[in-house]
């Protein structure tokens, strides 16, 4: 036995956790356990990670987020935007050795559209007619109008192909899961761990991995430890290779010569201000206005997270399409407190009739800290915001009860998304939007546009038109990406990981 397996098992054993029971195990540890293993059964960053180590989609994202083949060698979007034509790649085999073809992407869609227990995220599907088998390596959709996010999300984790023989699986979800990815499932225990072994029939067509191949590891053991200091021990005695480590470790381990850190960057997701825009005072978008340009971002920023997130100026974020920093400044708010004085004046708030909201948020990654930043710049033009932060769940009603109530204080929140298309917009501030908040009949008109534009300049064009709208209007206030900072600290003694775009954890190149 090595001498860090020895030092691992033995930090194991202090530390009173489960030790890898073989040499060629790659071990994941994180703060939180999957959902399902159904990619229609939920949503978390956490489920869509393991997701991506067992199934494959059609189209795959490259380094700069754009979609490329992948168990698609090729697409066709016909002329009038109404049918996207897929053909396959040859030999494609699904972990328990059948074939993947046409038939395990028709029974995928339809699976994910059917009325009576569709995907949570059939919407994005687009207007689908029809779902049609032409041949073995060829699947056509047919919509009822041009649906111009439609190709990206085939490269979306909840776009995973499922192969057919799952419906004749006991406990899918739960038990059993076959899919054509790099990683086979084994076992689930729940609030323990994930077992998945090397898929040794794999090809990779898409993934921006140096790796071909199947795994260069034989097993991926996803771990759930909910102790961040328990994480970060294993790490350092070995018995881990992987973990979400907590923010305040960060530095130490960047000094630390054994461990790698990294951050994922194009994640998709946007950190933003917004709204109860259907009461005083954010009816009224001098109001909003006042509150942007009153919030030095920049500096909020550098103090809460340092360089491990930057500042977002347009309603998507960096790595999505249409996202272009340059076009955005033209229309945001700069920090300007003099004119947030003057907008506030204009309402008749002033020294003797601050402006009382309540800013809210919810729990994790310091962002109790950015509203504690921004309360403070807020208060120097004479806003008092009262924080408030409560679990997302929470959040989430919260936004639309205070968007439904015709008094009150003003109230406003820190919230994030993430999606890797401008789609976002539309389901955010189409009316009624999201949380029935900020929309207009032009943004209204505007984002039905987005949608139904196919052509990539055509489409971004009608993509700025919508920032245009939201910025000057202040209906949503970029502030950073990403919205909740997923790092990664790796062992240097197992290289090859990497961060694709969108937060895709790569471990197919990792050499235990």
């Amino acid at each position: 036995m090595s001498v860090r397996m020895t030092v691992a098992l033995t930090g194991a054993i202090l530390l009173g956790i489960a030790a890898p029971t073989m040499a060629d195990d790659i071990v994941w540890a994180r703060d939180g356990d999957i959902d399902s293993l159904d990619p229609h059964r939920a949503t978390s960053t956490l489920s869509r990670q393991v997701w991506y180590q067992i199934y494959d989609s059609l189209l795959e994202f490259n380094d700069a987020g754009e979609p490329v083949p992948n168990l698609a060698e090729s697409w066709e979007v016909a002329d009038d935007g109404t049918e996207v034509t897929f053909t396959l790649a040859e030999g494609i085999v699904c972990h328990d050795g059948s074939p993947f073809n046409a038939d395990d992407v028709v029974w995928t869609a339809e699976r994910a559209l059917g009325e009576d227990n569709p995907s949570l995220t059939k919407a994005s599907w687009g207007p689908i007619t029809s779902v049609d088998k032409v041949d073995d390596l060829t699947v056509s959709f047919k919509f009822s109008k041009p649906f111009g996010a439609f190709v990206p999300f085939m490269a979306d984790q909840f776009t995973s192909m499922l192969c057919d023989t799952n419906a004749d699986a006991d406990g899918f979800g739960v038990s059993s899961a076959l899919g054509t990815g790099p990683w086979k499932f084994a076992s689930w225990t729940k609030g323990s761990e994930i077992v998945l072994g090397k898929n040794a029939d794999y090809v990779n067509r898409g993934r921006p991995v140096d790796n071909d191949g199947a795994p260069f590891a034989d097993r991926l053991v996803v771990r759930t430890m909910p102790e961040a200091q328990t994480r970060v021990a294993g790490l350092r005695t070995g018995e881990l290779n992987v973990i979400a480590p907590p923010i305040q470790e960060v530095k130490s381990l960047q000094e630390d010569e054994a461990v790698d850190v990294h951050v994922a960057t194009g994640t998709g997701q946007n950190m933003f201000l917004q709204f109860a825009v259907n009461r005083p005072p954010f009816d009224d978008a001098r109001a909003r206005r006042a509150v942007s340009h009153a919030i030095d971002k920049d500096m909020a920023i550098q103090v809460v997270y340092g360089d491990l997130v930057e500042r977002q100026y347009c309603p998507i974020s960096r790595g999505v399409f249409g996202n272009d920093p340059e076009f955005c400044k033209q229309y945001d708010q700069d920090y300007d407190p003099e004119q947030a004085q003057a907008l506030l004046s204009e309402l008749g708030y002033g020294p003797d009739n601050p402006m009382e909201v309540t800013l809210a948020t919810w729990t994790g990654d310091s962002r109790e800290r950015m509203l504690q930043m921004i309360q403070n710049q807020l208060s120097q033009v004479g806003i008092q915001a009262n924080i408030e932060v409560m679990d997302i769940g929470t959040l989430n009603a919260r936004d639309t009860q205070e968007n439904n109530r015709e008094e009150g204080p003003g109230y406003m929140d820190l919230m994030g998304w993430t999606w890797f298309d401008p789609d976002l917009l539309y389901l955010l501030w189409h009316s009624p939007g999201a949380y029935e908040g900020f929309h207009t009949p032009e943004l209204d008109a505007i984002l039905e546009e987005m949608r139904s534009t196919v052509e990539p300049e055509a489409r971004k064009e009608v993509v700025q038109q919508a920032f245009k709208i939201l910025l000057e209007e202040a209906g949503q206030v970029p502030i950073y990406t990403p919205g909740w900072a997923w790092l990664y600290a790796v062992s240097a003694d197992t290289p090859g990981f990497k961060i694709g775009p969108f937060n895709r954890a790569q471990f197919a190149a990792m050499q235990p």
